[in-house]
């Protein structure tokens, strides 16, 4: 296995794990309000969205990270491509 289908590998497995926090970050942010009103009887209502958005603010921050490697190892993908390409292409194998 070359160190370019690795990192495929790799970039893909990020980007879905990616892709899952934000279908996941979606489906707990449909609850999510963005502004209520309540009088005291309603103390519940309000914890409720407390947790909601503490979840959605913590989905958030490990979507950045995931998003963050997953466009630095595209450009190491590409880095990588383009290198192979140069080399490949200034130094033909022999037949």
């Amino acid at each position: 296995m070359s160190a370019l289908t690795i990192l495929l590998i790799l970039w893909g497995i990020i980007t879905a794990i990616l892709i899952v926090l934000g279908i996941w970050r979606a489906l707990v942010g449909m609850r999510e309000e963005n502004q209520i009103f309540l009088d005291p009887a309603e103390e519940k209502m309000a914890q409720e969205m407390q947790q909601v958005i503490s979840k959605v603010e913590r989905l958030e921050r490990w979507m950045k990270g995931f998003g963050i490697a997953s466009a630095a190892l595209l450009l190491v993908i590409a880095g990588v491509w383009i290198y192979r390409g140069l080399t490949t292409f200034t130094n033909p194998p022999m037949p």
